[in-house]
């Protein structure tokens, strides 16, 4: 198996504050992998952690067999690309010119977008169905074109890896299922690895194809969605209690929150 992208005995954070301790997880292409856990439990730790924008304190993260602090800034930008969480778009500029932005580690010093460049970025607005919104200005659109938008600029970057936080926060379902059906397609269709922060379980064990369930800055559970969205990994993670049943379609788990103390069945009338 090609591990794209593999942590070995990680340990990373902020300043001299270790956030993750000891982890161990591989990613490979053509495979959605699925950061969960509770608040502060470091998914955006590890995100930031693979792109070097936190502190690694120890260990080793590799990308295709290469160690990442043997990477400049520049190259590491070739083979990752990320789409953030609550990031900010200049409302001012069109939707295609956020779109062509994803040339930028492609191209050298004082050199603009060439024929190939505009070509590559209108391929992938085609790819995410954005293509309609390319003369727009991005204080017009939703946060589901915008989310869609960020998108478009990861695979504007060309990169083999595609980090994402949280890509559907404050999202409406009908959004929500949207960007992840094209997530997971775009992750088939080109091979790409893709590793993704979730809040949602049910969403995480819809469309990832391997869960790291993370807590207390450890790995608390790994594997496919059936193994770690358990009611006991469920209960020991995020303290809550909750009943698992089989999907109706694909009999992947569903997870349900219980009522709290008063959990007997019960009816109510309005008056």
């Amino acid at each position: 198996m090609v591990k794209m992208i593999e942590l070995r005995d990680v340990s990373m954070g902020y300043d001299h504050r270790a956030v993750l301790n000891n982890i161990n997880l591989s990613a490979v292409p053509g495979e959605m992998l699925g950061l969960i856990g509770p608040n502060a439990s470091g998914k955006s730790t590890l995100l930031k952690g693979i792109t070097r924008l936190v502190n690694l304190f120890s260990g080793h993260i590799f990308i295709d067999g290469q160690d990442i602090k043997t990477f400049k800034r520049e190259e590491l930008a070739h083979l990752i690309a990320t789409v953030p969480q609550n990031a900010v778009l200049p409302e001012a500029f069109t939707a295609f010119e956020v779109v062509l932005m994803g040339r930028t580690p492609h191209l050298g010093l004082f050199r603009n977008e060439s024929e190939k460049d505009i070509a590559i970025a209108w391929q992938a607005m085609e790819a995410t169905h954005t293509q309609p919104l390319a003369e727009r200005r991005v204080g017009e659109l939703s946060g589901g074109e915008r989310q869609r938008l960020f998108i478009a600029r990861a695979l504007t970057q060309q990169s083999r890896v595609i980090l994402l936080d949280e890509p559907t926060a404050h999202l409406d379902i009908n959004h929500q299922a949207e960007i992840l059906n094209m997530v997971k397609n775009l992750c088939l269709e080109q091979r790409l690895t893709v590793i993704t922060a979730l809040h949602d379980l049910n969403l995480a064990a819809q469309y990832c194809d391997w869960l790291v369930m993370l807590n207390g800055g450890r790995v608390h559970a790994e594997g496919v969605p059936q193994d770690v969205l358990t009611a006991q990994n469920i209960k020991k993670a995020y303290g809550a209690e909750v009943c698992i049943f089989p999907h109706p379609v694909n009999s992947l788990p569903t997870t349900l929150i219980t009522a709290g103390e008063n959990k007997e069945e019960r009816t109510y009338t309005r008056r």
